[in-house]
């Protein structure tokens, strides 16, 4: 279920007094690679994501946005970015599940503030993630390099390992559900 917007008014302030202007640029700073990532985690193309997280705080600059508090700051800024990748599926006239979002961002806000005293939680998700990939060997490990590192196409990949395209596919799935057992069997005495 998604989020409702923030207020955009902070009721603490007495009457008749102004809410302290956004720092912008310290927002941006603070957020850009949270809200990159989140992007990412959505779906978004890299290139995509860097587009989408400038929109995601020029929407916010042309809000009457006010920071309250931490955790919801980081709120708002995942329900603009949300929005953002969902207009532009519309222009690209791509369908996006919005249960598919809602199950994303609820397993996003769960990690982001599971742990926050220790440093960006993610930190431990990539490092786990770069461990497993180091431990892959032969063709799984060349066709994710040539996949991720290298952006070639499935077919391509299938031409380089001698496969077909279906196969790459297969073996590209099964590789990314190993990995994602092996990050999570790393994490899991963290967690």
């Amino acid at each position: 279920m998604s989020q409702p917007l923030p207020p955009t008014a902070d009721a603490s302030l007495p009457r008749g007094r102004a809410a302290p202007a956004l720092d912008l640029g310290r927002l941006v700073r603070d957020r850009q690679a949270e809200v990159w990532r989140y992007l990412r985690y959505l779906g978004a193309e890299p290139t995509e994501a860097d587009d989408l997280t400038q929109e995601t705080f020029l929407a916010v600059a042309r809000s009457t946005f006010v920071e309250a508090s931490d955790q919801q700051t980081a709120g708002y800024l995942r329900t603009v970015a949300r929005r953002q990748l969902l207009m532009l599926r519309r222009k690209q006239k791509r369908r996006c599940e919005t249960t598919d979002l809602d199950a994303a961002e609820t397993v996003w806000s769960e990690a982001m503030w599971r742990d926050r005293s220790h440093g960006d939680p993610w930190d431990d998700h990539v490092d786990a993630a770069r461990d497993c990939v180091e431990k892959l060997e032969g063709r799984v490990r060349q066709a994710i390099d040539l996949t991720y590192h290298q952006g070639e196409s499935r077919e391509a990949i299938a031409t380089t390992l001698g496969m077909t395209a279906d196969g790459v596919k297969t073996l590209l799935r099964r590789t990314r559900e190993k990995l994602r057992e092996c990050i999570e069997a790393t994490l899991r005495p963290n967690l």
